[in-house]
């Protein structure tokens, strides 16, 4: 169970819960190390035991980590911390769009275009670095109050599998936006996505989905056969232009979709243009149900007896039985011998194809690398994998895979690990900052710098300041820096109230100059001492303690002695008593 201040991964603490899910719950969290508020998602406890779900999971969150578009929510970090499997990304404030619409029921024409051009724009750059959402609904789609909005959960349906169709709590509220394909079991393209946002923009306009069920299995099947209901049969003033994006969007067949989100996103651009408005209904190109014509139609009855023999010979029921069984085991078992000497025998001697080995390509740019693994016989995977290098230059081989020197057949696929140069980092501003160490350990640990903490004496000292504070650094925010690269961060060489004790009020090395040096208003209060302790204008006590931080303005109260003579053991007397005393002593002397 999830508690408040509970750290995930020693870095991440909880907040608070802001909201739960069929496969994770999402909490608030503050990133300790960067100093910032982020979402963390948090695999439920069931699907964490899941191996397989969570090899995937991980997999495709990790892919989804590399898009960097203003519509999409920011990946920041993906890991496990004793059993518990966490996503940790951008926090957004604001609602998702199925809030909105819960509150609002529909929007207007030109709300819903500006959506659905956000949302668009940013499906069609997860496409172009082929990352496919399969799960795209109102509630994975944050919109800011500005309008803005990010799309959520990237790669995280991936993981799901179709059996969970009947898991009505966790896959009730997918199956609304779910690809007639994917509902049939079929693999998820591009255009899965596309079905989704179609329906998405259905909703946005009407307030109501399309198609509605009392289980996730019966809206999945109307998915796949029912046509969507007209949008204009209930609106007559939404255009027939718009109207068209929808239906393109959401049909059945992919074919008859967009081939991507950019061709959707340019439809919609233009979609209220005068010319558009009232253009012909769309027609599909393609049959919305294509049937396969591998299947068999039946013979109807009356074909089948005609077919049939008039007269039958007269056969024992059980015998005929028996042989039926004979026959239908034997064809079973010898197709099964069939298959395994096809597979082991045959398929290899025609597919087989001798072992080469892999060409070392390190260094060499992507394209002479290509050339090199094509010459000698392999097949080079179109997209190159990206990674940061200190040594190999930028579009250069950093290693293959399988690696070079591995012997392996004719064909294989390889992939190419193409160097983008040393890792840039891009200055963050840090000024203010109240923990110094920390800043250190992140540069050094996740990009390699060289921090360097030097103690600068402040002489502003209208406030206090900590030791781990950062006055100034440079370079300065903004400033792209290389591994290795030295930064230095400038803490206060804090100034302290010393013990002066001792010390004497004025003199060059005395409490007054010591005042008058760092701006403090003095404040002199003098003790009367007769002890042969102190002298005059020594410290007996201070106001303010030893170690205690200066600040410019400020009022020092400072004891100080002043001399006094020994009083006399004898009472003084006005003259006149004095001289009578001394003649009734002299009167006694005679005497």
């Amino acid at each position: 169970m999830i508690v408040k201040g509970q750290k995930i991964n020693e870095r991440y603490e909880i907040i608070k819960s802001i909201g739960e899910g069929g496969m994770a719950n999402v909490y608030l969290g503050y990133d300790t190390i960067l100093d910032r508020n982020v979402a963390i998602k948090i695999l439920r406890g069931d699907l964490a035991n899941d191996e397989k779900f969570v090899r995937r999971f991980q997999r495709e969150a990790l892919s989804a980590s590399s898009l960097s578009h203003p519509n999409i929510v920011e990946m920041y970090d993906v890991g496990e911390d004793d059993g518990l499997y966490y996503i940790v990304m951008e926090y957004i404030e604001g609602k998702t769009l199925k809030q909105l619409l819960k509150k609002r029921g529909s929007l207007t024409l030109s709300e819903s275009i500006d959506i659905m051009l956000q949302l668009t724009d940013g499906m069609a750059h997860a496409h172009d670095s082929y990352i496919i959402h399969r799960d795209l609904k109102p509630q994975n789609i944050m919109i800011q109050d500005d309008g803005q909005i990010k799309i959520t959960d990237f790669g995280i349906a991936m993981a799901l599998n179709s059996t969970q169709l009947t898991q009505t709590n966790s896959v009730m509220g997918s199956v609304h936006y779910l690809p007639p394909e994917q509902a049939a079991g079929k693999g998820s393209t591009i255009r899965s996505d596309i079905y989704s946002m179609g329906i998405i923009f259905y909703e946005l306009l009407s307030g109501s989905l399309p198609f509605r069920g009392e289980s996730a299995v019966e809206i999945a099947l109307k998915q796949m056969r029912d046509p969507l209901p007209s949008l204009r049969d209930e609106n007559k003033e939404i255009p027939q232009s718009i109207e068209n994006i929808i239906l393109k969007a959401t049909a059945k067949n992919p074919k008859n979709r967009y081939h991507d989100a950019k061709e959707m996103h340019q439809d919609l651009l233009t979609a209220l243009n005068d010319e558009r408005m009232n253009e012909p209904i769309y027609q599909y190109p393609y049959p919305e149900h294509e049937v396969d014509e591998s299947t068999k139609v039946m013979k109807n009855m009356e074909e089948t007896k005609e077919d049939e023999e008039i007269a039958k010979p007269i056969v024992d029921e059980e015998v005929k039985k028996t042989n039926k069984w004979i026959w239908i085991l034997s064809g079973i078992f010898g197709a099964i011998i069939l298959a395994l000497f096809t597979i082991f025998f045959i398929v290899p001697m025609l597919t087989n194809e001798p072992d080469v080995k892999v060409p070392d390509v390190k260094g060499m740019t992507v394209a002479k690398a290509e050339a090199k693994l094509k010459d000698a016989g392999f097949d080079v995977a179109l997209k190159t994998k990206k990674q940061a290098s200190a040594t190999i230059d930028e579009g250069h081989v950093i290693k293959t895979e399988p690696g070079a020197g591995r012997t392996i057949k004719k064909g294989t696929q390889i992939t190419i690990y193409e160097s983008t140069g040393k890792e840039k980092y891009v200055m963050e501003d840090f000024v203010g900052n109240q923990d110094v160490q920390a800043i250190k350990k992140m540069l050094e640990s996740e990009y390699k710098l060289v921090v360097i903490i030097t103690k600068e004496e402040e002489e502003n000292f209208d406030r206090k300041y900590s030791e781990n504070e950062v006055l100034k650094q440079e370079p300065l925010k903004g400033t792209e820096l290389d591994e290795g690269d030295t930064v230095t961060f400038y803490v206060p060489n804090l100034v302290l109230y010393p013990d002066m004790t001792n010390w004497f009020l004025e003199g060059e090395n005395g409490v007054q100059a010591w005042a008058e040096k760092y701006g403090i208003t003095l404040n002199v209060i003098e003790q009367e001492v007769s002890s042969s302790n102190y002298s005059d204008g020594q410290v007996i006590s201070q106001g303010t303690a030893q170690g205690t931080q200066v600040v410019t303005g400020r009022t020092f109260n400072v004891t100080v002695a002043k001399k006094v003579s020994k009083p006399s053991t004898t009472p003084k007397e006005d003259d006149s008593n004095s001289s009578s005393s001394k003649e009734e002593e002299d009167t006694k002397k005679t005497n």
